[in-house]
C-alpha cells in the first residue's frame, strides 16, 4: 500500500507535528506500507505572518496534483491546515477520492492569542476542512469531546510516542547551573505562555531550549534566565537527563510530545492541569498538575523518576504507527482500494522499531522530489 501525507510541517521547523509524521514514514516500511510526504520543499515559500520561520508554500492545485500523480498513492492523509493541506484536499475532492485528516493544533486558541479573531470563526473554517475526511485523528479523548462539542464528526484516535533509545536517564550532567534546574522545551511563542514559566519565582536556575518569534522579547525581559537556542538529539536527550524538573506552561497543546520526552529521561512535569499535561499524566504519579505553577514545579520536585520512566514506558512510536496505519487501511477498504495485505509485522520487527533499530524504516523520511 501506498501512503501520500500531505503537510505544511515539516523540516527545518522542529515542533510536536514534524516529529509525529517522521516517526510514522520511517515505520511504514516495518508495517509492509511505502509513505512520502508531501512538503512545502520545491515550492516557493513565504513565511507566515508574525512567525516568519514557518515557511508556506506557494503552489496552484495542479502543481499539488501533478506530484499526487506522480506518487500514485492508494491514500492520502493531510496533516496540517495550511496551503499544502488545502490544495491537496482540493485535489482529493475534485478526483473523488477519500483521504484522511488528522487535529494536531488548537489553531481557534493559537489565532485568538494573536489576532482580535472570535473562536467561533476559526472552528467554522476548521469543520469546513476536515468534514469531507473519512476519518479525523486526533490525540486524546480531550481533545476528541472538545471537537465533538463544536460540530466534528468521524473522529478517532491516533496516539502519540516517544523515542526511548534516546530518551532516557543519563549519568552525567550537561548543565553545570545552580540548581534545582527548571527547563522548558519548545517553541517560543506566545501561545505557548512561556511567560507564565520565566515569571515564577523559583530557586535555582530556569533554562529555556528552543527558538520562535518572542525569544528576542523574552531573553531582554528575563536575563537571568539561560536560553540555549534550538538543540535535538543527544544533546536536547541531556540536557532533559540534566535538569530537575520540566515546566510545561502551555494551556493550548493537544498533546506535547515533549512532556513524553521529558518523563522518559526520568524528569518529572509541572504543568497546568488542562488538555494535553491532563491526558498524558492521566492515573499516573510522574506531574504534578496545578492551577499554581510555581506550587506545581515546587512539588514536582519530590515526585519519584521511576514514575516517569513508568509512564514512558507505556507510549511507543510502534503502537502509535499502528493506530496510524490502521486507519488508513480501514478507509481504503471501504472506499474500495482494497490494498494487497503485507505480511504481519513481527513483534520482533515492531519491538526493533519502537527501540530504534527499525531496519529499513531507520534515517530520515522519504518525502516526494521537488
Amino acid at each position: 500500500m501506498r501512503v501520500l501525507v500531505a503537510t505544511d510541517a515539516w523540516r527545518p521547523q522542529v515542533n510536536g507535528v514534524v516529529r509525529s509524521l517522521e516517526q510514522m514514514i520511517q515505520a511504514a516500511p516495518v508495517l509492509g506500507i511505502t509513505a512520502q510526504a508531501l512538503t512545502p520543499e520545491g515550492f516557493h515559500q513565504v513565511g507566515l505572518p508574525s512567525y516568519p520561520d514557518i515557511r508556506l508554500a506557494l503552489a496552484t492545485r495542479r502543481m499539488l496534483a501533478a506530484r499526487i500523480s506522480d506518487f500514485a498513492p492508494d491514500h492520502i492523509h493531510i496533516a496540517t491546515e495550511g496551503p499544502i493541506g488545502w490544495l491537496t484536499r482540493a485535489v482529493c475532492l475534485a478526483q473523488k477520492r477519500p483521504f484522511t485528516t488528522s487535529y494536531h493544533t488548537r489553531f481557534p486558541q493559537y489565532i485568538a492569542a494573536r489576532w482580535p479573531i472570535p473562536e467561533s470563526w476559526s472552528y467554522r473554517l476548521l469543520r469546513r476542512f476536515h468534514g469531507p475526511a473519512a476519518a479525523v485523528m486526533v490525540s486524546t479523548a480531550t481533545v476528541e469531546e472538545e471537537l465533538r462539542q463544536h460540530g466534528f464528526e468521524k473522529l478517532v484516535r491516533w496516539g502519540r510516542g516517544v523515542d526511548l533509545s534516546l530518551f532516557h536517564p543519563r549519568p552525567q550532567s550537561l548543565l553545570d547551573l545552580p540548581r534545582p534546574i527548571f527547563l522548558y522545551v519548545g517553541r517560543v511563542a506566545v501561545e505557548k505562555n512561556v511567560e507564565a514559566f520565566l515569571s515564577l519565582k523559583l530557586p535555582g536556575s530556569k533554562v529555556v531550549v528552543g527558538d520562535g518569534p518572542a525569544r528576542a522579547d523574552l531573553e531582554r525581559a528575563f536575563p537571568e534566565a539561560r536560553f540555549l537556542g534550538l538543540k535535538e538529539g543527544e544533546e536536547l536527550a541531556g540536557i532533559y537527563a540534566s535538569s530537575d524538573v520540566f515546566v510545561f506552561p502551555s494551556l493550548t497543546d493537544t498533546f506535547g510530545i515533549v512532556l513524553l520526552e521529558a518523563a522518559a529521561s526520568g524528569l518529572p512535569v509541572a504543568a497546568f492541569p488542562v488538555q494535553g499535561p491532563r491526558d498524558v499524566f492521566a492515573g499516573s504519579a510522574a506531574a504534578v498538575l496545578d492551577e499554581d505553577l510555581r506550587s506545581a514545579a515546587m512539588q514536582a520536585l519530590r515526585v519519584p523518576r521511576e514514575a516517569c520512566l513508568e509512564l514512558a514506558a507505556r507510549h511507543s512510536w510502534a503502537a502509535s504507527a499502528a493506530q496510524f496505519y490502521g486507519h488508513i487501511r480501514r478507509v481504503a477498504r471501504e472506499a474500495g482500494y482494497f490494498p494487497r495485505e503485507p505480511e504481519p509485522a513481527t513483534t520482533t520487527t515492531l519491538t526493533a522499531f519502537a527501540s530504534g533499530r527499525g531496519g529499513e524504516g531507520r534515517g530520515l523520511p522519504q518525502r516526494l522530489p521537488a
